[in-house]
């Protein structure tokens, strides 16, 4: 009996693969923090050194309770880690050539095979490096690996550009080991460049002879072939093929093609391999911008530092996922590799999520020599070059440039991206570190270069990245050459330390300086961000006097237009100050309508509001077009009125009686409260309401000067006084105070401060045991800064205490 199958173009590809040659990877170590394997280890100085014992792989062996910790300076004297393991290759390998892979250990990397060298000594603590193991291994039986890591390098600019720097420094094989078998004709590697028009070029290297042909197949991501197969032609050093009606690539939308590539001799595949990519152009346009797939580019972007506090710079795609998710959720496009590559696994995350990457070699503020540094650049491009999201290469960072390297990035990427110095004015960029004010109304009068500095608004500083960073961005979006900017950074740099009771070390204040906390811990600064760098921007502060639901609003996406985008928006009442809840009323609610607006321009959300008048505060939201959040903005529908206790408006006189007591100190009674001050300090001493005292004190004084209160001596009891606040609208906060003792001349007293202070206001001292919490209504729930206004929303808040 005859049988109909149907073959799915996902089942089509997955076979198509699996009739052909293809690489097998053999871990050896784990594949990340969460998943390792133990092998045998011995510290040669340090904790727990001096003796054979376990470790798990991959690991910096510091955060196993090994070695030395060390921060910026690295140890005198470092320990090196012995590690050797044990494995087997089956025998239906035999005839295959059989590799090993690192890909990052810490720093000098020595490896043996059964006794045996695998190679030169591998210098560079970063990158991807592997051996050819063929001709050591031994077939169904046990191998044993030997790895010798010294925490520094023979080589001296390795440890200036790597071991000195401003991080954590850690040792150790921390990221995967494994074996990579071929046939015995295999593709070692490809060099993609894949453009927005449609153009496939690709650079092919074999260890084959010219008598083997070269042929691809383009497919879409879910698995359907796209074209027929085309071959390498004659002569050529390259495939080419062009493809039209493709999907691009960018942040926003982040489209991806898979390419089989075979080596063949006749009909036969001899050795197949699949590579992931994106179809799009990356390019400097000198005195212009930085543009992607023709597009002007403004990178919202963060450094990140590949580290967790309990592992090091060991890691796992859990936290990977964790720091994209943040990233975007903070409506960043943008993410800077700093001072290092990254995970292979993070820029798979870039390609697939959607993130622009500046892929960076180390070199903190000092360079490699051209010797090592030639070998590195090659190791880092070879490792990452048919990744999408890589849109610019990192020649070292803030003097650790060396020049010698700039046109060695070409040699290994068909793109020819953009090489830059983070901090100079270079290849046609200012990518100047934290620049003042002042630079950048210089910059945006009279800069040339392509402006978007690689570090500002350093977190340690500026209270929280949030902090001035909406008058920082406002001042340089008026550069003509704008092309963004880079934060730093993401996360406190906190290490766990084992020999700190396994506190969180951050280095005195060296460290903490991300925009979230070591574990990810969101502060402040990441909603005003979040608001600040919205696609969706809406620069309306104050409802208008009659409202018509209408709102001005600009797109600030790159490539997404606003009909793509959902608004959903809701009025409020709020619990008035008696209710326990916090929990505001929805009075109703509805969607909002653009209606096309193209990237970069101007327009209006009509949100066709119903029942104003009943609200306390309009909300609204808006989501992309996966449904994530983008921003939510509230506003009051009504000003609202500042009240005092007893319900009268500000900038009205308040009657109150002042008398003096057999202490001969002061009372003022007002609406059944009576407040007791002393004499002889004029602060506070205690609030009377009914039977009961309440506990506030130590302020606020009623004179800052004995003379005013020295003349109350001879008032009268009961005599009528009149006590006014003063509030201005402009940065000077008063206080008065008029005595009208009856038939008597007017006395007046008047607190007033202006200028810049730690604080400013009426202070009271109240006990810290009585103390459980605090509700306000409000902009919440941080802080609110004077120029840290975004990111906060109108509601009513409420916190328990805490110290």
């Amino acid at each position: 009996m005859n049988k109909t199958y149907l073959i799915t173009p996902v089942l089509f590809f997955n076979w198509l693969l699996s009739e052909a040659q293809q690489t097998t990877l053999q871990y050896l170590s784990g594949t990340d923090k969460d998943n390792a394997v133990i092998w045998d280890f011995f510290c040669t100085k340090g904790r727990n050194s001096g003796r054979w014992t376990t470790i798990p792989v991959p690991s910096n062996w510091e955060m196993q309770g090994f070695g030395s910790y060390a921060y910026y300076q690295d140890v005198e004297d470092p320990e090196q880690g012995l590690y050797k393991h044990h494995f087997k290759i089956a025998s239906v390998h035999k005839g295959k050539k059989i590799f090993i892979v690192f890909d990052g250990s810490m720093t000098d990397t020595e490896v043996k095979i059964n006794g045996r060298s695998a190679g030169t000594i591998h210098q560079g603590g970063f990158y991807q490096f592997k051996y050819d193991i063929t001709d050591l291994i031994e077939f169904d039986t046990s191998n044993v690996l030997e790895v010798t890591v010294s925490r520094h390098s023979a080589n001296q600019s390795i440890n200036r550009a790597e071991r000195k720097a401003d991080f954590w420094l850690y040792g150790g094989i921390y990221r995967p080991v494994y074996l990579e078998i071929v046939p015995p004709v295999f593709i070692e590697r490809i060099a993609i460049d894949a453009t927005m028009k449609g153009d496939f070029n690709m650079q092919v290297f074999t260890n084959s002879s010219s008598k083997h042909t070269i042929e691809a197949q383009l497919y879409e991501f879910s698995g359907k072939p796209v074209g027929k197969p085309f071959q390498l032609l004659p002569g050529d050093s390259m495939l080419h093929q062009h493809f039209d009606n493709i999907k691009l690539w960018n942040a926003e939308q982040p489209n991806l093609y898979n390419v089989i590539v075979s080596i063949k001799k006749g009909n036969k595949i001899l050795h197949s391999i699949k590579q992931r990519f994106g179809f799009r152009t990356a390019e400097l346009r000198p005195e212009d911008g930085f543009y992607v797939n023709g597009v002007k580019v403004i990178f919202k972007g963060v450094n990140r530092h590949s580290q967790w506090p309990e592992s090091g710079r060991t890691l796992s795609r859990a936290v990977h996922l964790m720091d994209i998710a943040a990233i975007k959720d903070m409506n960043m496009n943008a993410v800077r590799m700093s001072h290092y590559p990254p995970d292979k696994e993070f820029l798979d995350l870039c390609d697939s999520l959607g993130l622009f990457v500046l892929d960076e070699l180390t070199g903190w503020q000092a360079a490699y020599d051209t010797v090592v540094g030639r070998k590195l650049v090659r190791e880092l491009v070879i490792s990452d070059v048919n990744h999408p999201s890589i849109v610019i290469w990192d020649n070292g960072n803030e003097g650790g440039w060396n020049r010698a390297l700039d046109n060695d990035y070409q040699w290994y990427d068909p793109q020819k991206r953009l090489v830059i110095h983070p901090w100079e004015r270079f290849n046609g960029t200012n990518t100047k570190h934290y620049p003042d004010f002042k630079y950048i109304q210089n910059e945006v009068a009279n800069g040339k270069e392509v402006f978007f500095p690689t570090e500002f608004m350093h977190g340690l500083f500026d209270g929280g990245h949030g902090a001035a960073l909406d008058d920082f961005w406002n001042g340089m979006m008026k550069h003509p050459y704008f092309a963004g900017g880079f934060l730093w950074a993401l996360h406190d740099e906190g290490t766990v330390r084992a020999d700190k009771n396994n506190s969180i070390d951050v280095n005195g204040n060296s460290a903490p300086d991300g925009i979230v906390g070591p574990h990810r811990e969101k502060e402040g600064s990441y909603y005003t961000i979040k608001e600040i760098w919205s696609p969706v921007y809406i620069e309306t502060t104050k409802l208008p006097e009659n409202f018509d639901g209408k709102l001005p609003v600009t797109n600030r996406y790159l490539f997404t237009d606003l009909n793509q985008c959902r608004f959903e928006w809701k009025l409020v009442q709020f619990p008035s100050a008696k209710e326990k809840s916090t929990v505001s009323k929805i009075i109703s609610r509805g969607i909002g309508y653009s209606g096309s607006i193209a990237p970069g321009q101007n327009g209006l959300l009509d949100l066709k509001l119903t029942n104003l008048t009943n609200a306390d505060a309009l909300y609204l939201t808006a989501y992309d077009v996966n449904k994530k959040e983008i921003f939510t903005r509230s506003w009051a529908v009504h000003p609202p009125v500042i009240l005092t206790d007893a319900g009268i408006k500000k900038n009205t006189e308040i009657n109150a009686v002042i008398t003096r007591d057999h202490t001969d100190d002061l009372s003022v009674t007002c609406d059944n409260i009576t407040y007791n001050f002393n004499k002889a300090t004029g602060f506070l001493q205690n609030v009377v309401t009914g039977n009961k005292t309440v506990s506030l004190n130590g302020g606020p004084s009623l004179t800052g000067v004995q003379l005013t209160l020295a003349a109350f001596k001879n008032y009268q009891e009961d005599s009528l006084y009149i006590v006014e606040p003063v509030y201005t609208a402009d940065n000077r906060y008063t206080v008065k105070w008029i005595f009208q003792p009856g038939k008597l001349p007017q006395l007046q007293y008047q607190y007033s401060i202006s200028g810049e202070y730690d604080y400013a206001g009426i202070t009271f001292n109240y006990p810290e045991e009585k103390i459980t919490g605090m509700k306000w209504l409000g902009r919440g729930p941080y802080h609110v800064w004077k120029n840290r206004l975004k990111g906060l929303q109108l509601n009513v808040w409420q916190k328990d205490y805490n110290n």
